[in-house]
């Protein structure tokens, strides 16, 4: 165990220091969309106002998603495993961002994004995949900013993929308990 904490330490730090310029530039961007669900809200209007049918269902889809892995991960996850973020002097001074105080364990930022693609791309393919490639680059970003270790990412991604299947069962498990 010891050394499955180490390698993830190491990971972690080199996650942070590595980065040619534009992935500097473009981090703080990726972060500030991703802040408070605002990309994935943006993203449910926009399917919402153009997609027609398919639009508006996989909007919904993601949406609900997204609600649950957020549950999950901040109401369930967080409280009940505590873990501290990364150490403050991992990250260069001049990209240190306000830190959060909740546990770091599972990234809430990650199970919103995977939830969101999953609930979208069984429904609408294609912007499920730009939404993926969204929620990759938010994973991506939490441990790169460090705000997370890699394994509470993985563990958010979990958590959104599990939201995703959740939501997109639901209306046949219902249905089996109403008949």
């Amino acid at each position: 165990m010891a050394d499955l904490r180490d390698g993830e330490r190491l990971l972690s730090r080199r996650a942070i220091g590595w980065g040619p310029p534009w992935v500097r530039r473009l981090a703080p961007v990726v972060q500030e969309a991703a802040e408070n669900t605002r990309l994935w809200c943006a993203t449910a209007i926009a399917m919402t106002a153009v997609g027609g049918w398919p639009g508006r269902t996989a909007a919904a889809a993601g949406m609900a998603a997204m609600g649950v892995a957020q549950v999950l991960s901040n109401a369930v996850a967080k409280p009940l495993c505590r873990r501290r973020r990364p150490p403050a002097e991992w990250v260069p001074p001049e990209e240190l961002q306000e830190r959060p105080d909740s546990s770091s364990f599972p990234s809430g930022h990650t199970a919103a994004a995977v939830a969101f693609a999953g609930g979208v791309a069984p429904v609408w393919p294609a912007a499920g995949a730009a939404c993926g490639a969204s929620a990759v680059m938010v994973a991506a970003q939490r441990v790169h900013s460090g705000a997370h270790y890699p394994f509470d990412v993985t563990a958010g991604g979990v958590i959104g993929l599990s939201a995703a299947a959740l939501v997109r069962c639901a209306p046949q498990l219902l249905r089996r308990r109403l008949v």
